[in-house]
């Protein structure tokens, strides 16, 4: 688990067991305490491991090679625009793991687009990944500042002329226009402490970084 990270990376430049959430959701020191923000965290329950994020934050700080992760998608086409994407092997910590089980995630369009419905569509599922990234990071960030989480909910829409997708507009982009998360939170907090977990989440998100930056895709054959 989380706290293997610690001890593996100090005794050796990699190496250990998986992590189970990334360094990107732990916060800086001076950026996850706040004058207003209760410092006695013993008594929130989130799900989160807190001694053990903090402990792989020092480890990975001191040992920048372990810190190095590749993630693998694998995607068959199924037939006409459905396709199945497993996901379970991946690299970190100077060697190669495995999830608990593999994780299988079905793509397709709707019949609107004269297809079999049979998945998300790709640009759903990006921004289903939108929102869980977000989420983990918002549960994270509010069990460092002692906030008790009741429920969490973000609903996550995102703009898309299709003219473009379909080459009817050379001029109209592919992608998103405008992407929108709107979270409703329970919370043993004041709007204003919600509002400061929301955005260091956002701070700290990889998949908001990869959307809103731009990143190196290289796309060819085997």
């Amino acid at each position: 688990m989380l706290r293997s990270i610690g001890s593996t990376a100090r005794r050796s430049e990699c190496g250990g067991r998986a992590m189970q959430t990334t360094h990107q959701h732990i916060e800086k020191e001076k950026d996850m305490t706040t004058p207003d923000t209760a410092t006695n965290t013993s008594t929130v329950d989130n799900g989160i491991d807190l001694e053990a994020l903090l402990e792989a934050r020092e480890a990975l700080t001191e040992d920048p090679a372990a810190a190095a992760f590749v993630w693998t998608a694998t995607c068959e086409w199924a037939n006409g625009t459905h396709s199945r994407t497993t996901i379970e092997p991946y690299y970190g910590l100077g060697e190669h793991h495995q999830h608990r089980q593999a994780f299988v995630i079905d793509g397709d369009h709707p019949q609107t687009f004269a297809s079999e419905d049979n998945g998300a569509t790709p640009t759903e599922i990006a921004l289903a990944a939108l929102a869980g990234c977000l989420t983990a990071g918002v549960a994270s960030v509010a069990t460092r500042r002692g906030i008790q989480l009741r429920r969490v909910t973000a609903v996550v829409e995102g703009n898309l002329d299709a003219r473009g997708v379909i080459g009817a507009d050379p001029d109209v982009r592919n992608g998103f226009s405008e992407i929108r998360v709107r979270f409703d939170i329970d919370a043993d907090a004041s709007r204003d402490e919600l509002a400061a977990v929301v955005s260091q989440s956002q701070k700290r998100s990889a998949v908001y970084d990869t959307l809103t930056n731009p990143t190196l895709v290289n796309v060819g054959l085997a």
